[in-house]
């Protein structure tokens, strides 16, 4: 399992300024049904595929940052480098297309994604998963 001392610092304190509220989901239901207006897309449930980019995109980001610190439980799975970096903005780009939510939105998911990640710990449960999808997105 990787350990939590590998984000301690900055990876613990960049997902809490991340996954912040913005607005509450009671405030921004009240100001639709004031408003009249109905669902818009970016609001919808995601797709089981975009769950899983999101949970693969967070589990690589924790684990090459703890790669980049020498993690020994990091260091254990593949070495992500470029190909990790360029799943996870390959597939924010997807999450962005598909959901139509802004670059913004799809970060907070990512953060919160990650945090759910840390607090189960079982980043480690899903990595074989995630590697498999990168070896199959030929990249």
């Amino acid at each position: 399992m990787i350990k939590h001392s590998i984000f301690a610092g900055s990876l613990a304190l960049g997902l809490a300024a991340a996954v912040a509220p913005i607005a509450t989901p009671v405030a921004l239901a009240q100001a639709r049904a004031q408003a009249g207006s109905q669902t818009p897309e970016s609001d919808k449930p995601l797709s089981l595929q975009s769950q899983t980019l999101l949970r693969c995109s967070a589990a690589f980001a924790m684990v090459s940052h703890g790669q980049s610190t020498g993690n020994e439980d990091a260091l254990k799975w593949p070495a992500l480098g470029d190909r990790g970096k360029e799943f996870f903005v390959r597939a924010m780009a997807n999450l962005m297309d598909d959901t139509g939510k802004s670059r913004e939105e799809i970060s907070q998911l990512v953060s919160a994604e990650a945090q759910r990640l840390w607090d189960s710990q079982t980043v480690n449960d899903v990595m074989p998963g995630c590697l498999l999808m990168l070896e199959t997105s030929d990249l």
